[in-house]
């Protein structure tokens, strides 16, 4: 388990590497390379954890 976690971290810095070259090679190219790269990375990033909700019995609200 420990030698697939470390190939698929390994495998994401090679493709990090390889955008950044492509990033380098785009410089002078189209807006829409450069917003596909930028889609790219937000995907290779963790995704953020969602709120969470109280544990526990809540009594309802009396409307007085």
């Amino acid at each position: 388990m420990f030698v697939k976690l470390r190939q698929v971290l390994l495998d994401n810095k090679e493709l990090a590497h390889k955008l950044a070259e492509l990033e380098q090679r785009v410089e002078g190219h189209d807006d829409t390379i450069r917003s596909l790269v930028v889609a790219l990375r937000q995907l290779m990033a963790p995704p953020a954890e969602p709120p969470r909700g109280r544990i526990g019995f809540q009594a309802p609200r009396s409307a007085k």
